[in-house]
Parts: C-alpha cells; sequence; structure tokens
C-alpha cells in the first residue's frame, strides 16, 4: 500500500512537473510568440532610431564638412587675397632715385593732396600773398564805405555769403559804381585772411597799391613819342607784371591796360617787381579787354597781338604810327575774342621744344622791336 501510494505520489509529481514543465513550455512558447510579435516593432523602432542617429550623424558631419568647407574657401580667399596683395605690393613698389623705396598708393595720395592744395590756391584771390595782405587789406564795414567814399582804388571786394543787411547794400552799391569787382565768399575764408580777432563783420576790400586811370587817360597822354599802348590779356603773374611796367617805362610806353577779371591787379609785389616804375606808368583797368581795344582802334590805333602760330615774325610789320601791342596769358596766349580783333598777328621765332615765351621776356622783345623801328 505504502509503495503504490509512493508510486501514484511519484506518478502524480511526474505529472504535475510534467504540467507544470507543460505550463511553462507552453508560457514561453507564448512568450516567444508574444516576443515575435513584438519583435518587427522592435525592429522597426531599432531602424527608425538607427535612421535617425544616421541622419544625426550624416548631419553633424555635414555642418562639420560645410563649415570645413567654408573655412577651407575662407582660408584660400584669404590667401589668394593675400598674395594678390603681396604680388600688387612687388609691381607697385618702385625704388626712388637714391635708394629709397615709395609705393603708387604714396604717389596717388601725394597727387590728392597736389589736388586738395591746388583748389584751396584757386578758391583764394590771385593777390592773396602774405605781403599784399598785410598792406592792402580793408576789414570791416565802415572803412569799406569810406575807402569808397574818398574815391581810393580797390582791386576787389569779398562779402560773406552770410551777410546781409545794415550798410551792406550802400556798400555794394558805391562799388558796382565804381565798376570794383565783388564776390562773394564763405565767411570761412574772410576769417583765414583777416588778422586773428579781427571784427570784419562779413566784409573785405583789397585796396590797390596804386590808383588806376581811365583808358581815355592813357590815350590823351604824350611821351614826345609816337602813341604806344600795351594791352595785357589775363597775365596772371605779379612779377611778370611788375617786370612788364618797368619795361614799359624804359621804352616811353602810353599806359598799360589789364582787365578786372582773371589778371593780377597791382599790388605790393607788383610794385616791388616793377622797382618804382609804378609811379610812372599809368594803369587802366577795364571790365573788358575787347571793348578798350575796339576804343582804342577808334582812336587810330593799330592793333598787333602776339601768337606763336602768325604767319608772319615779329619784324615783318611796320611799328609807325599809333600802335597798340597786345600780350597774353603765360602758357595760354591770347584769347579767342581778344586775337579776332588784333589788326596783325606776329610770331616770334622758337628755336627749341619749348613754344612760348616769358610774358615779359616777349613784352620786350616787341617794344625793343618798335623803338628800334622808330629810330
Amino acid at each position: 500500500m505504502a509503495d503504490g501510494r509512493n508510486r501514484q505520489s511519484n506518478t502524480g509529481s511526474r505529472h504535475r512537473t510534467a504540467t507544470s514543465a507543460g505550463r511553462g513550455g507552453q508560457s514561453t512558447a507564448q512568450g516567444r510568440s508574444a516576443g515575435g510579435r513584438r519583435g518587427p516593432r522592435r525592429e522597426a523602432n531599432d531602424r527608425r532610431t538607427g535612421d535617425d542617429s544616421r541622419r544625426i550623424e550624416r548631419g553633424t558631419n555635414g555642418t562639420q564638412s560645410s563649415t570645413d568647407r567654408g573655412t577651407s574657401r575662407t582660408q584660400s580667399r584669404t590667401g589668394r587675397e593675400v598674395s594678390r596683395g603681396t604680388r600688387t605690393g612687388s609691381r607697385t613698389s618702385e625704388r626712388a632715385p637714391g635708394g629709397r623705396d615709395f609705393t603708387l598708393s604714396s604717389r596717388r595720395d601725394s597727387r590728392v593732396d597736389t589736388r586738395v592744395s591746388r583748389n584751396t590756391r584757386s578758391t583764394a584771390p590771385q593777390d592773396d600773398t602774405a605781403a599784399d595782405v598785410a598792406n592792402s587789406l580793408i576789414v570791416g564795414r565802415h572803412p569799406v564805405l569810406e575807402a569808397l567814399k574818398s574815391g581810393r582804388s580797390i582791386n576787389k571786394i569779398l562779402i560773406a555769403e552770410t551777410a546781409e543787411g545794415g550798410s551792406l547794400s550802400e556798400i555794394t552799391g558805391k562799388a558796382k559804381a565804381a565798376g570794383v569787382v565783388i564776390q562773394k565768399v564763405p565767411k570761412a575764408h574772410l576769417d583765414s585772411i583777416t588778422a586773428v580777432g579781427a571784427h570784419h563783420q562779413g566784409i573785405v576790400a583789397y585796396g590797390a597799391a596804386h590808383d588806376y586811370v581811365e583808358l581815355e587817360e592813357i590815350i590823351q597822354r604824350q611821351t614826345g613819342h609816337d602813341p604806344l599802348v600795351l594791352l595785357l590779356d589775363e597775365v596772371s603773374d605779379p612779377y611778370n607784371l611788375g617786370a612788364i611796367l618797368r619795361t614799359a617805362e624804359a621804352t616811353g610806353v602810353q599806359g598799360v591796360v589789364i582787365p578786372k577779371r582773371r589778371a593780377v591787379p597791382l599790388t605790393e609785389t607788383v610794385g616791388k617787381a616793377a622797382a618804382g616804375a609804378m609811379e610812372y606808368v599809368p594803369v587802366a583797368r577795364v571790365a573788358n579787354l575787347v571793348q578798350a581795344m575796339e576804343t582804342l582802334k577808334a582812336q587810330g590805333y593799330w592793333i598787333v597781338g602776339t601768337d606763336v602760330d602768325a604767319p608772319q615774325s615779329y619784324t615783318q610789320i611796320t611799328y609807325r604810327g599809333p600802335i597798340a601791342i597786345v600780350i597774353g596769358a603765360e602758357g595760354k596766349g591770347l584769347s579767342r575774342l581778344v586775337r579776332e580783333r588784333c589788326d596783325y598777328t606776329v610770331s616770334l621765332p622758337m628755336l627749341g621744344e619749348l613754344q612760348s615765351l616769358n610774358a615779359s621776356v616777349a613784352t620786350g622783345v616787341l617794344l625793343y622791336e618798335v623803338i628800334r623801328q622808330r629810330g
């Protein structure tokens, strides 16, 4: 009985174990089956995760690659620019006489400075030398007005662009009546030519170093010789004008005629260069040189102008009788209208490379040819 129960018990035990094992196997199988059903989702998730990782990696690598390429291009461009700059520097670098190196850029800068300095000089009146400014400036409204009332010869009046009111209208009225040149300028220019602290009231006048005369006075002047008048077409150098006045005095010229604009007036510098001749040679300052030539023609004068392209030499015409000689500006000669109003144009022989003479030298040559022919 005991053995039977034991066998039965063992059999039951094995049966329970088998059952348990079967259930366990079933459970394991079910687990595998469930795991098998979850497997594709996990693989898909893994694939998506892997794809995302690869995309992130590719994006990171792409960013790094793009950054590297950008850096490389930047470095390449920088290198090329540096290389180009080095080559340009090597091309533009030159060696000045004496072994000093310089570059074209420095020469360009110097040209800019030259242009600036030229622009600065062009805005200033032509008689703005230090000596002339010190000796001929009339500063302030009342002094300028009184100078006009007294009849003093004035070369030019400068009025600030912002000046107005007060006695300004009276000053401009008297200046226009006297034929004085009036020029509007920035106030800063008046500040620059007057003494520090000077109260110019927006107006400055340039007094002439000597009084001018009227053209009629020159025509009527008697010198004991045949009439001879000298006209200067826009001669702008004060030393040339001074030398011309000196030669004119020595050759018995009745007087000298100069235009009011684009020509140097009588200044202290002109007086010094003339070495006293300004006291003996009258000077007329006219608004229009062509009209002055017509006036001389009406009085019986023959007009002779100098021109480098003239077909006849200065020795091939006769200078007897009333003669007016016209000398052109330095470098550009006679203006077109003046040249067209001349009765004769003559040339001076030029055997060298240059095609023009200093105005005072040309004047001396012609005036002494007049003296030679007149005996």
